[in-house]
């Protein structure tokens, strides 16, 4: 869930979503060309997840951070030094507004709504399509918690729990469930029987298993390594 902190123009009541049914999605944004207005730190955090994502990220803003600048030196984002025209919306897959100015948001949403862009304007959910959420990542694996803007505090204190919860092991496990899985696939079984094995493969015990294994492993020196080779 994005947060909904209060942007240093607006003063009042923090912001709350009106109550909606969510749709839950992850998208496939590699080599989608997407749009991030402002280059602030703001901007940059979520330019660094769409890269993250694959997508081709194009930016326009005066200012940027040095790390933003560097990206662009590096040729992994395309950088416009200047304002925010109508123009830079063509052939955008999705659009991010990432500055301080309401009047702005509100533009770049309602010419992104014209165009059928999904938009979303940060700290400012009347101009947004979605919602960032307040993610756990251990490799592949991303858990993503929404409140609807009801308590962004709530959605942080869960994802510090599931944080703890799903620990980095998680990542070299699931490479490994991948893997087990492409060779299933590969072979001719009834669909019920690799069903039933790809849901042990994931379960308790097996990761039980994969732990004590990874344990193991560390324990045992690598081949060639010179506390192997000593008497």
């Amino acid at each position: 869930m994005r947060l909904l902190a209060h942007p240093p123009h607006r003063s009042g009541p923090p912001i709350v979503c009106p109550s909606m049914s969510l749709f839950p999605i992850f998208l496939k944004l590699d080599g989608r060309r997407c749009l991030v207005v402002g280059a602030g730190r703001i901007g940059e955090e979520k330019i660094k997840g769409l890269l993250r994502a694959g997508a081709e990220v194009h930016i326009v803003s005066p200012r940027a951070t040095p790390r933003v600048r560097a990206w662009a030196r590096d040729q992994q984002v395309t950088w416009k030094k200047r304002a925010f025209l109508t123009a830079d919306l063509r052939a955008v897959f999705l659009v991010v507004a990432a500055t301080s100015s309401p009047e702005l948001h509100a533009r770049i949403h309602r010419e992104a709504k014209r165009r059928a862009i999904l938009c979303n304007a940060v700290d400012d959910p009347e101009n947004c399509d979605f919602y960032y959420g307040a993610i756990v990542r251990r490799g592949p694996l991303q858990i993503a918690i929404s409140t609807s803007g009801h308590s962004p505090a709530l959605a942080q204190r869960i994802r510090k729990q599931l944080a703890k919860e799903f620990g980095p092991e998680y990542k070299d496990w699931l490479k490994q469930l991948g893997v087990a899985r492409q060779k299933l696939f590969a072979k001719k079984m009834d669909p019920e029987q690799r069903k039933r094995l790809l849901h042990r493969l994931a379960g308790r015990l097996s990761f039980k298993e994969f732990l004590r294994r990874r344990k193991i492993r560390k324990r045992v020196p690598a081949k060639g390594s010179r506390k192997a080779g000593r008497d």
